[in-house]
């Protein structure tokens, strides 16, 4: 018995797991997922232009179906005419993530531009305060990664880094150049 009982501490050891690795490093948790776009997205997600402000950047949100998996097309111009410069779509959070989580996670794919990511949070209070990080799409289907740490705010009142557990909305947005905007999204999560 003694031998057996050697041999059971002597795995985990001989691993590298250590007695009570376990508890010392907790597994990381898994992707957040907060939208596939499978169940009625178009319930959650909303679309604005920069013409909320007076500008005339236009554009659209559709949910495609039946073309692959299921997904969000945003399309327009972009005009930095009469202090524009934006078209955006955006997902009001009934949560904020989970402690821990480290960034935003993009399924994502469009016509070879950069694009960007906004996050809002309970300390953004004003329409035009936002964290912003920018992700390029290539024509092929790609996760993209943005930790907190890559959004910068819209302004000094803001804290230097979003706060993971004050997130109220995302967005993925065109802007700050006259562009031909065309971004698609498939998944929209967090890790």
């Amino acid at each position: 018995m003694r031998v057996l009982t050697s041999l059971l501490l002597a795995v985990p050891v001989a691993l590298g797991l250590g007695v009570g690795a376990a508890s010392a490093n907790p597994p990381t948790p898994a992707p957040q997922m907060i939208e596939d776009f499978t169940m009625q997205p178009e319930t959650r997600w909303r679309f604005f232009t920069d013409g909320v402000m007076g500008g005339i950047s236009t554009g659209e949100l559709m949910m495609i179906t039946g073309d692959g998996p299921p997904h969000a097309r945003m399309t327009g111009h972009v005009s930095t005419a009469n202090r524009g410069g934006f078209i955006q779509m955006r997902h009001d959070l009934d949560a904020p993530p989970p402690a821990g989580t480290q960034g935003l996670r993009l399924i994502v794919r469009g016509n070879n531009q950069r694009y960007f990511a906004h996050l809002r949070t309970k300390g953004t209070l004003l329409p035009w305060q936002y964290y912003q990080a920018p992700f390029e799409v290539t024509e092929s289907w790609q996760e993209v990664q943005l930790p907190f740490s890559a959004f910068k705010p819209s302004g000094r009142m803001l804290r230097a880094v979003p706060d993971s557990q004050a997130l109220t909305s995302v967005a993925v947005v065109a802007y700050g150049r006259d562009h031909e905007a065309e971004v698609e999204v498939r998944e929209v999560g967090f890790y």
